[in-house]
């Protein structure tokens, strides 16, 4: 079992079983709602995540769906009942185990910033440099 919650931990859920996969989206959509140069993604059948807590839902495409807390407004889940029916997908950053679950690939690489495809070669701190 996987456990997770939003920042405020207003938001808290449980996932059993295998995840179907894990993966790391750069499309313009993901990057925009989180901010962010992209978005780890962790997929289960819906019927195995149990969310405890209020989330808000936004519709960010014709049939994706996002979760957010209403409280601290950390994305939690997107579900696209259209692509994946009857799966949730878990923003594996919010796993309070995110090493649990490596990811197995990247997608939507056409949408990539282009300085991603080489952030793995930037200096490296442990912490905040001084």
């Amino acid at each position: 079992m996987l456990t997770g919650r939003c920042h405020c931990g207003a938001v808290s859920y449980e996932a059993r079983g295998e995840p179907i996969f894990h993966i790391l989206c750069h499309c313009t959509d993901c990057r925009r709602a989180a901010g962010a140069p992209m978005v780890g993604w962790t997929m289960f059948p819906v019927e195995q995540v149990k969310i405890e807590g209020a989330t808000r839902v936004y519709a960010s495409s014709e049939h994706g769906r996002r979760h957010f807390c209403e409280a601290c407004g950390t994305g939690l889940f997107y579900a696209n009942d259209a692509a994946f029916p009857g799966m949730i997908d878990v923003q594996s950053a919010t796993l309070d185990d995110p090493d649990a679950i490596p990811p197995t690939a990247r997608v939507q690489i056409a949408d990539r910033v282009s300085w991603m495809a080489t952030a793995h070669d930037l200096p490296e701190f442990e912490r905040y440099p001084g």
